[in-house]
């Protein structure tokens, strides 16, 4: 069974940080791709930053520059680092995995990015 969890939101004031954390049930490698999307209010959830086994790491246009995925084997977690925070950056942020030709989703954790 896969399973993600999301950690490390909360409210920042824009130019500031946050690194988000997903947990995943298994080794990172099992994943043919896991990635980092976002939901605004009123919005479609859209990419942010993905990991495709045997490619190449692709962000956002909006994110380039700001925001870094990484991925940890020996703790089987994918980070997002966030820096340099703007208020558009608003949205609960979602970590997603391919497993097996099935797409898994993790509950979300909430940004707010606000003076």
């Amino acid at each position: 069974q896969v399973q993600l969890a999301e950690s490390g939101g909360g409210l920042v004031q824009p130019g500031g940080s946050l690194r988000l954390s997903c947990a995943a049930s298994k080794n990172i490698d099992s994943y043919n791709v896991i990635a980092w999307y976002r939901q605004a209010p009123g919005k479609q959830r859209e990419l942010v930053a993905i990991i495709r086994k045997g490619s190449s790491i692709r962000y956002a246009d909006s994110v380039k520059g700001r925001f870094t995925i990484s991925g940890d084997n020996a703790k089987n977690t994918v980070d997002l680092q966030m820096n340099s925070l703007k208020p558009d950056d608003t949205a609960v942020y979602y970590c997603s995995a391919r497993y097996l030709d099935r797409i898994y989703w993790g509950q979300g954790t909430q940004v707010t990015v606000a003076s």
